[in-house]
């Protein structure tokens, strides 16, 4: 199915802008002009950035993109060219970097849990319901984030706070799109129970709320 822009559900354009060409096209050229893989760190960087600090907080935020972003021109030789949007690959990236700074993720949910003090100025959960207290929600979703396995944990916040599609996830972690689906289904399920506990229900398009798209797009 196409929407009103010609997108399929799920598959998101590369940024529009001074730098004209899909992200293969640019990863392509930069074989050839270094240089040129710059374009790919302006389209990305602040959200990379945005993602990273979230999860693990300021301090280590910008060592994480730079490395990120560092290890992706390493690899530019090797990226699948049929893939011409590259935020799952950056995300990936970012994702494994992420794995070694977990006690200060685990850090960063449990001040959030206390404080209710979001490190990023868009709201921990975007969409939350009018008889919700966002801070209460908030608080209860960062303690249950922290008791996650990491597994669970990275894929459901590729989907929530990294916005891609279940595909795309999987793309970003290696694994077929089914156990991303089913890593969906267990962390909400679990988020759900802890917010029950306390009263709250999960709001729509929060950690453990429901999305209405289910990431069914393909990757373009």
């Amino acid at each position: 199915m196409v929407t009103g822009q010609g997108q399929r559900p799920g598959v998101r354009a590369s940024p529009a802008g001074g730098d004209a060409g899909d992200d293969a096209a640019v990863i392509r050229r930069s074989r050839d002009e270094p240089e040129h893989f710059a374009v790919l760190f302006r389209r990305y960087a602040p959200e990379v950035q945005r993602y990273v600090r979230r999860r693990i907080g300021a301090d280590a935020a910008d060592d994480v993109v730079a490395e990120t972003f560092l290890a992706a021109f390493g690899q530019r030789d090797g990226y699948d060219l049929e893939r011409h949007n590259a935020r799952p690959w950056l995300y990936g990236i970012a994702t494994n970097l992420i794995g070694r700074y977990r006690r200060s993720e685990i850090r960063q949910y449990r001040v959030l849990a206390r404080t209710g003090r979001d490190p990023v100025p868009e709201p921990f959960t975007d969409r939350v319901d009018a008889a919700v207290s966002a801070e209460g929600a908030r608080g209860q979703l960062a303690a249950a984030l922290a008791r996650l396995p990491a597994a669970h944990r990275d894929t459901l916040l590729l989907v929530v706070w990294g916005d891609l599609s279940y595909a795309e996830a999987a793309a970003a972690l290696g694994v077929p799109t089914g156990t991303v689906r089913s890593r969906m289904s267990r962390a909400r399920k679990r988020l759900r129970r802890s917010l029950a506990r306390a009263g709250l229900p999960a709001p729509d398009g929060a950690p453990g709320g429901e999305r209405h798209d289910q990431g069914q797009g393909e990757l373009s």
